[in-house]
This record gives structure tokens, sequence and C-alpha cells, in this order.
């Protein structure tokens, strides 16, 4: 493709954004041919993402706990997992989880984002015990816990349906879901990654089951691995389809493989740019997904910061404790505090505004920090077209 025809074909690109019209394979595609200036796509995911969000920034204070590291699987991308002899297995007891949560509290975190490993010597009771527990001592805290991975083991654990489990799960106190475990869709790069855990239609109905029984979930996609340009666009327009019939994903999180420590160490990390431009592509094909999220811990701080102006409207928050990213080489702080934070978004010339996981403006106490309550929903969720 020459050049005139690389600005011809970009030109067809912005007037469907302008005109807000859905963006298809091809036009997805095209968007990552490096002969398509970066800056270009940035300025077209801008206009859709202060279309949406305005110029708000958004943030949370959250703390991460992974119950365990010791898991059944071995993808090849992750450097988290260990053997049940390892020495570096490890399961959480009651006491040190209820140390967490009352550490959480006490900084007065908004949620608790709960995932680990698959632990085969551990019943589902113990997993749902971590909820019930955190719930019942913890009530204002919002459980954000098990990825469609972890549902998909339990579903094998218990015998039981996927909605019998997340039901079962929400009495005891699941507030929603996070996106993990998605990696990515096609078959032909799944297979490579990660070919024994939840397949692509488990994970899809998963979340699909999810929604119906009333759980708002995350949805994200890894890349920067084996994976190519076509493989990640069909990724989204398949999470693109499912939101079109539920309506129930609130943020998508594009999350960048960090390969040291992994199987697969001999690949480069992504580029920032291309950090950058996978961001705005995002922003540009889910057009019915509210929120794009730059996960600071994966990007780098910069590189967060900077998306704010390639399509993201939410920069994560203090991220507490996180362990599976830093496992596999993340060399970002491992907690930033508020004023950081903010400082970050005002810096990006964005307005700061503390939401809590479902997207509710959250009030601090002026005179106790760790006090707070939720307003009304800072927008509406983006319904099924």
């Amino acid at each position: 493709m020459i050049a005139s025809e690389v600005g011809a074909r970009l030109r067809e690109v912005r007037d469907k954004v302008e005109a807000g019209q859905r963006l298809g394979l091809e036009d997805g595609m095209f968007l990552y041919d490096p002969r398509v200036p970066l800056q270009e796509v940035g300025v077209l995911a801008n206009l859709v993402r202060e279309r949406m969000n305005g110029n708000v920034g958004y943030y949370n204070i959250n703390t991460h706990l992974n119950p365990t590291n010791v898991c059944v699987y071995r993808c090849r991308f992750c450097a988290f997992r260990s053997d049940l002899r390892d020495p570096k297995g490890y399961a959480m007891d009651d006491a040190q989880i209820l140390a967490r949560g009352r550490e959480a509290t006490e900084n007065g975190c908004t949620e608790m984002h709960i995932v680990g490993g698959l632990h085969h010597q551990r019943p589902y009771e113990w997993y749902r015990g971590i909820i019930s527990t955190l719930h019942e001592h913890y009530p204002q805290i919002h459980l954000k816990a098990w990825t469609a991975v972890e549902i998909n083991w339990f579903e094998f654990k218990t015998g039981k349906s996927v909605r019998w489990v997340l039901e079962d799960m929400r009495e005891a106190g699941l507030g929603s879901l996070p996106g993990g475990g998605a990696e990515i869709f096609h078959q032909e790069v799944r297979d490579q990654l990660c070919e024994h855990k939840a397949n692509t239609h488990a994970w899809l109905q998963i979340h699909r089951a999810a929604h119906e029984v009333g759980l708002r979930s995350n949805c994200t996609m890894l890349y920067g691995h084996i994976e190519q340009a076509y493989h990640r666009i069909d990724h989204l327009i398949r999470l693109r389809d499912l939101q079109d019939q539920t309506g129930g994903f609130q943020v998508f999180i594009p999350l960048a493989f960090h390969p040291e420590n992994t199987k697969l160490d001999q690949i480069k990390k992504p580029s920032a740019l291309m950090d950058l431009r996978t961001m705005a592509i995002s922003r540009l094909m889910l057009d019915n997904v509210r929120h794009i999220k730059a996960y600071w811990i994966m990007l780098g701080i910069g590189t967060a910061q900077t998306a704010l102006a390639y399509g993201a409207d939410d920069i994560d928050g203090t991220v507490r404790h996180e362990l599976i990213y830093h496992d596999a080489g993340a060399t970002t702080p491992e907690c930033l505090s508020v004023d950081a934070i903010r400082q970050l978004i005002v810096e990006a010339g964005r307005e700061p505004v503390e939401r809590d996981t479902l997207y509710r403006h959250v009030i601090r106490d002026e005179h106790d920090f760790s006090r707070w309550t939720v307003g009304e929903s800072v927008d509406e969720p983006v319904l099924a077209r």
C-alpha cells in the first residue's frame, strides 16, 4: 500500500469514527499497519475517549490478594505459578487473608482483586471461604474475584453448573469478576499458550452467565507474545459481540506481555509504541465498552500516563500486593500513593476522579480518609445494541 493509499484509507476510517460508525476487522488490521502514524490513531482514539468519558481520569484505591500460586496448569506465559513442592509455593491461611482485609480497610481500599492458582488439593469450599470470610468481616470492600479460568475449575471441582457456582459465590459475597484468563481467543494462538485451561468458548460463556445473574465483569487481552494483529482484532471483535448481547463488561484492560521468568523469555517485551497503538485501537474497536484501563503495573507509569491521551480513561489504582506481573519481571513500584496517582492524571491534563469497582464516585470523609461512601454512578453503562 503506497502512501497515497494509506492516506485515503485513513480518511475512510476517520470518517467512520467521526460519524460514530462501527469499525470492522479490516479497519482494525489497517490501524495496526506501521505505515499508519501512531499519532493519527491516537487522535481518533482520544476523540472517542472524550466523547464517552469527557476529560476524566479514573482511579481507585485497591489491593490485590493472590491466595495461592500452586496451580495445576503450566501456561507458557506465566511466571507466577508454582508446583506444590516447589519452595516458592504457598497457600494463605485464614489469618493471613483476614490480615490483608484489615490492612485494606485501614488504607481506605474500596476493592480487593482476588485471583490465584488452581490448587488441586484445595476444595471448592476453600475458595468460597475466602470470599465469605472477607465479606463477613469487611463488608464494605467490593470483592472482585476469580477469573473465568477459576470459575471453570470450580465447575469441574463441584460437578455443578457455571450458573450455580456464580450464584453461590455471589451469595458468599462476590461482587464482580476480573477479566483475566482471556489471553488471546484465536485457537491457533491459544493452543500454544495455554492448551489445557478454559478455552475461548468457556471464557465467553462464563462471562455471559455472570452478566445474566447480575454480576458485572472486566475483559482483557494479553498481547505482545506470539500473536499477530489479526488475532488481536479478532479477540476484540469477539468481546464486542458478547457486549452487544449482554452489556455486562464495564472496562477493558489490554495487558502487555512480560516475558521474563516465563517459557517465552526469548520474546522481546512490547515497546511503548506498541502499547499505545494497542490501547488506541482497543478504544476504537470496543465502541460498546465504556472504559479502557491503562494498567500502570504492566505498562510502566510513563506509558500509562501517556495512554490517557490514546484512548484510556482509567489508570487503575494503588494496587497493593500485586504479585503476578512482578513475578514476570515488572519493574514498576509495588504500590502508588493516592497523591502520586492523582498527580499523574493531572499532569496528563485530565481531571482525577476516584471511583469504586462499579464506577460510582467515591466520597471520602474529610477527617478520616479510611471512611468513605459512594455516590451515584459516574456514568450510565453502555447498553447492548
